[in-house]
């Protein structure tokens, strides 16, 4: 095969969580400036397609607004760039029902969305094409595994993970059918998971179900692969120090853990199965700041009220970009006049106080309490689960009761999803 002088060149980006608010303020500034800045760049880099790698939704029942804001995206995108291909998949917060509905339209404008795991390999091939439509990539597009996705799970002679080994064998199945249909071409391969080996973010990501309740091993991926494309988390990352497995990140902070990180789409140059593809990062302008005071742990009120105080008064961006502020307050005794001492103290800044919390500097006990009080909401749901099953049983979970879990928790986590004004706040 004759390599083309020309690369084919893709723009990769994730976890936009369309919907999004922070404790109650709407993010749609900043989504609506990310995906102008979307579409700018990729008349800029002169891009070819366009890989959004699950997360597009920040719940599964997102509002009208967000779903308007996608489709506006979309038509707006092929519109500019008439050849350009789009490939979505659906993550763990994404109603893949949902994502899918409109594949009949959208489908014939080199739209492909893909919401869940067909049942045929094939039908999660897409093929990219450059400006003169020849084909120059297959996407095996994967999107999140959920436990239905999987065969059914025995437990492993050597103590391998199953459901590690399920979604091994689900990535076997897919890419092998991909290999042999992309003919020599390069193969780029999606994934909406938890790899090992990367870093998560505190507040805003857990480890999903569906086969990445446990981190999965970069070897799921084989290093034919000219490209690996994953979603999920938000800090953007190679995995296992190989340039060409990526996690690009979400578009800005999603949570105060999250204000340091570099935001960024990635620019991927493929010219041929046979040669490493490039990889540039392409930093995506932060339009409103995130403030923490104090940086990092608590502090009394004293040095909280001083900082606030010295918050500039001028200028002031405007309502919907002020910056947000988070504020973490120590209290040695109650102090009933804290929110409206930090009010007081804001009423002239141009910021958005979007957090007020408080850290108590005694140990929250009973009198009568000998042990640490466990932290629930920082338990581990299967962790959970192994004591309860450890006190009643001997030994540890088989692995089909072990599945019923994992698949019942999916259901939970799901409806909770699906009705974030009756759960806690929903981590990403």
């Amino acid at each position: 095969m004759t390599t083309d002088p020309t690369p084919l060149r893709l723009l990769h980006t994730s976890d936009w969580h369309l919907g999004q608010d922070l404790h109650g303020l709407p993010r749609d500034a900043e989504h609506r400036a990310f995906l102008d800045w979307l579409l700018d760049t990729m008349d800029d880099q002169d891009v070819d397609a366009l890989l959004v790698t699950g997360d597009v939704f920040d719940s599964q029942n997102p509002p009208v607004s967000a779903q308007r804001r996608l489709y506006d995206f979309l038509a707006k995108a092929k519109r500019r760039r008439p050849a350009l291909d789009i490939v979505i998949i659906g993550g763990n917060h994404d109603s893949a029902t949902r994502l899918e509905a409109p594949d009949a339209i959208l489908k014939p404008f080199d739209v492909r969305v893909i919401g869940s795991l067909p049942r045929d390999p094939a039908d999660a091939l897409v093929t990219l094409t450059d400006a003169e439509e020849r084909p120059r990539a297959v996407v095996c597009a994967v999107p999140f595994l959920r436990m239905a996705d999987l065969p059914p799970l025995k437990e492993a002679e050597d103590g391998r993970d199953p459901l590690i080994d399920g979604v091994r064998s689900v990535y076997d199945r897919f890419i092998a059918h991909a290999r042999e249909a992309a003919g020599g071409l390069p193969l780029i391969v999606t994934g909406h998971c938890y790899m090992s080996g990367s870093a998560l973010s505190e507040m805003s990501e857990r480890r999903v179900l569906g086969g990445n309740q446990h981190a999965l091993p970069a070897d799921i991926f084989p290093d034919d692969c000219t490209y690996v494309a994953l979603g999920h988390l938000h800090k953007p990352q190679r995995v296992a120090g190989r340039e060409t497995m990526r996690y690009a990140g979400s578009p800005f902070p999603l949570s105060v853990t999250e204000k340091d990180y570099r935001h960024q789409a990635l620019l991927v140059e493929v010219s041929d199965a046979a040669a490493p593809c490039t990889v540039t990062s392409l930093p995506v302008p932060r339009v409103i700041n995130y403030i923490r005071i104090p940086s990092t742990g608590a502090a009394p009120p004293e040095t909280v009220l001083k900082e606030l105080e010295a918050l500039p008064s001028e200028p002031d961006p405007g309502r919907d970009l002020r910056p947000y502020l988070e504020v973490v307050v120590r209290l040695e005794a109650p102090s009933p006049s804290l929110r409206h001492d930090v009010e007081q103290a804001l009423a002239d800044k141009p910021v958005r106080l979007c957090r007020l919390a408080v850290e108590y500097s005694g140990t929250g006990q009973a009198l009568a309490a000998t042990a640490e009080a466990p932290d629930l909401a920082g338990l581990d749901p299967e962790e959970v689960f192994e004591k309860a099953w450890a006190r009643a049983y001997d030994g540890t979970p088989d692995a089909a009761h072990r599945h019923a879990f994992h698949e019942l928790m999916e259901a939970v986590q799901g409806e909770a999803r699906a009705h974030p004004a009756a759960a806690e706040e929903e981590p990403a």
